[in-house]
Formats: C-alpha cells, structure tokens, sequence
C-alpha cells in the first residue's frame, strides 16, 4: 500500500499520451489468434496487460514484452489442459477471453483479484451453455468452462458492458459456421464496439453490421502483421483536465479520428470553457473561464471521474447522468467520487445513476481514499492541484492497473507529488 502526497502545483510542458489500454488489449488477442508471428508496438507494462498476457500464454502463445512492444509466436509446448487464466483485477481480460477459449475448446478456470470476482459475467452464463460450453461457478469467481462453443444467434442487451460484446466477436469469426449477435436494447459505450470492429478488420476479420446487431462468418482466419497501438484518450483526459484547471500543456500520441468513445475528452473540456487547440499533431489545453455543463455518460462512463473532478471546481452547476454502471467498476465510483470531493470540500450530490455537482473556487486538501481504483486516485490527484493545503491519497500503488508511470508524469510536468509506501 501507498500514499500520494500532493501540493497545490501547475502543470506545464509536453507530455506523451499513454499508449491505449482498450486498443492494446484488443490487439494483443487478434495478434494471439493470428496463430503467426508478429509484434504488437506502444505497450504499456500496467497489470491489465499482464493479465492479457497471461490469458494469451495460456492458449499457448509465446507472448514476452520487451520494452514497449510484445512479440507473439506459436509456443513450441502447447499448455497442459485445463488451464488457469489469472486475470488480476483485469474486467476486459475476463469477459474477452471466456467466449475465446470456449471457441478454442480449451478447457479453463477463470480467477480474478479486488473486486473482479464479484463483477457480473452472468450475460455468458446464460448464453453460452445454449451454445456447447459448460459453465461452473458458484457466483462470480473461479469460473470453469469446457466443450466447444458452436455457431448460432447470441442475444443480449446493449445496456450491459460492451466487453461481453467484444469477446463475442472475437470468438465467433473461429467458428465452423456463421453467427448472429442480436441487441435487445439499445447499445451503450458503443465507442468501444466500434473499436473492437475496427481492430478486427485490420487482421482481416470481416463482421457485418445488422439492423439489431452484427452478422458473424465463420471459418475465418485472422492475419498475423505488427501493430502499433494509439494513444489513449480516456488517460488523456487527466491531462486535459490539468491544463483546464490552471496548466498549460501540449498532449501528443492522440489521433483525432479515433474509435474510441472517449475521444469525446476533447468536446467536453472545451464546453467546460476550457481552450484547445491542435497543431502539427499536438492538443494544446490551457485554462478558460470553467462553468458547469450537462453530461451523458452512456457511452462514456470512463471519464466520470475526472470530469467530475473538474466539475467540482467549475462555476455554476454541472449534471452526470446515465453512469449507473459506475458502480460496479474497480470501486463504486460515483459513491467515491461523491465521498472524496465531498472531504476536499466540493459540493456534490450522488444521485442513482449520476452525480450532480456545484462548483466551488477551490478545495481545501486533506486525507482522502483512493478506494483502491486507479481512475479514482488520478483524478484525485488533478483535482490535488487546485487544494489551498496538501493532500493525501491512499492506494496510490492502484494507477499500476492502468497507468504505472502517472506519478511520475505529473512530477515531471511540474506536480509536487511525492509517494510513499505505507509497508
């Protein structure tokens, strides 16, 4: 355990977006299923990609990270069976790899840490046994799966998260036969189906889209090539925010038509009153007079925190609805969002699905948790800025998830921060 120990600071300079996590996890498994050689560049040593990693030595792939990129190959051993897959606190790397190795055949036990055991996979354990693949729990965590999974018609909503979405089209390209993905709502945090989609077709997966879904061909192969991965706008946001909130700072490694959702970063930032401009593939983000806004997070539920933190110290009122799925990320977010501003000296109120927040001209700082959550902690860590005293956040180690090199980043830019282990 950790605790990060912040002053009230400006950050400035050029900081180099993170490689994207959602794009990094995606590449890697259509690298793994190419069943060739290839290398996947601009990725991150966080714990969730460990976790994909693991999940794709498991299919007996030899995958080594050297640096910032990872070279995938057929392992000369194939694993003994069943395996176990350890997907640490990694929701992405669970609910993608499940229909994947029910398509391989491969029998497995899924694990998980934190609060991954206890978040919903109920989605497979209702369509998959219709469909050849035995599932054995006891709720949650350790999950066992065996035989085959065969083509036909999935049905889900589209309300539920877009990972059970995305596995499925993984998976179902590797089947004997073709197969239909069929929502019976309508589809949130497309941004990451959209990303998954494209993904797949650069490795040569063709899926078509449908009135209420998305038509699957089986027997298709994917293509082994190298692969670089984008900048991640969800992490860029912190950014974004820093400069919105007092800095000036130049974000590069982000592309403008990216797939993901949260490229939405940019719009939101700059209704918060906050200037952006792009030039020669830089975003440059400086403060502006902030006021509150309206926000639907349906399709971008990553960014409630730190627009949150923003919110909390810009004029006027700002509304976050449609975030219910906050709740069941690495900590109920909208509960710790609420909790922490509220001791920095925020106004903020949670509602059941969304928080609503009147802005006030500072925080005060003061011992808040991270909730054991990396998206919490860093956004604490943005809105740490803005405090008129010093600030500590507990389970600072937790931006390993997604981000180990945050702290760093932020001291590097101008941020007083110093980390401290708590033994």
């Amino acid at each position: 355990m950790s605790t990060a120990i912040l002053s009230p600071s400006r950050l400035t300079g050029a900081v180099q977006a993170p490689p994207s996590k959602s794009a990094a996890h995606r590449a890697l498994i259509c690298a793994a299923l190419s069943r060739g050689v290839c290398r996947v560049k601009n990725i991150s040593a966080s714990q969730d990609m460990q976790a994909t990693l693991r999940a794709v030595r498991a299919m007996g792939i030899h995958a080594e990270l050297e640096h910032d990129s990872v070279s995938l190959a057929p392992a000369q051993i194939q694993p003994d069976l069943p395996v176990t897959v350890d997907c640490g606190e990694s929701g992405s790397t669970l609910r993608f790899f499940i229909p994947i190795f029910a398509a391989l055949g491969i029998p497995a036990v899924f694990t998980g840490e934190g609060r991954l055991p206890e978040r919903p996979i109920g989605i497979y354990l209702d369509l998959l046994p219709a469909h050849g693949v035995s599932c054995r729990t006891e709720g949650g965590l350790p999950l066992e799966i065996s035989g085959r999974l065969e083509p036909g018609i999935f049905e889900l909503p589209g309300n539920v998260s877009s990972q059970f979405i995305t596995g499925l089209l993984f998976a179902l390209p590797l089947l004997g036969g073709d197969s239909g993905i069929r929502l019976t709502t309508p589809l949130e945090s497309a941004g990451y189906v959209e990303m998954t989609l494209a993904v797949l077709r650069d490795f040569g997966i063709s899926v078509e889209q449908t009135a209420d879904g998305w038509r699957v061909p089986g027997g298709q192969s994917y293509c082994a090539q190298d692969y670089e991965v984008e900048g991640d706008w969800s992490q860029a946001a912190f950014f974004l925010a820093a400069g919105a909130l007092g800095g000036d700072l130049a974000i590069s490694g982000l592309r403008p038509d990216s797939c993901q959702g949260d490229r939405a970063a940019r719009d939101l930032f700059a209704q918060f009153g906050a200037q952006i401009t792009e030039e020669n593939g830089l975003l440059h983000v400086r403060p502006g007079d902030l006021h509150g806004i309206d926000i639907d997070a349906s399709q971008i539920p990553d960014l409630v925190p730190i627009l949150a933190a923003t919110a909390a110290l810009a004029q006027g009122h700002t509304s976050i609805h449609h975030a219910e799925r906050l709740r069941i990320k690495e900590s109920d977010r909208l509960a710790a969002m609420a909790a922490e501003l509220t001791r920095l000296g925020a106004r903020i109120q949670e509602t059941p699905g969304g928080l609503e927040i009147d802005g006030v001209p500072s925080l005060c700082g003061g011992d808040v948790s991270g909730w054991n959550d990396h998206r919490v902690v860093m956004s604490l860590a943005i809105a740490a800025l803005r405090a008129e005293g010093e600030t500590r956040i507990s389970d600072a180690q937790s931006v390993r998830k997604s981000y180990p090199d945050f702290f760093e980043v932020y001291q590097k830019l101008g941020g007083i921060a110093h980390v401290v282990s708590m033994g």
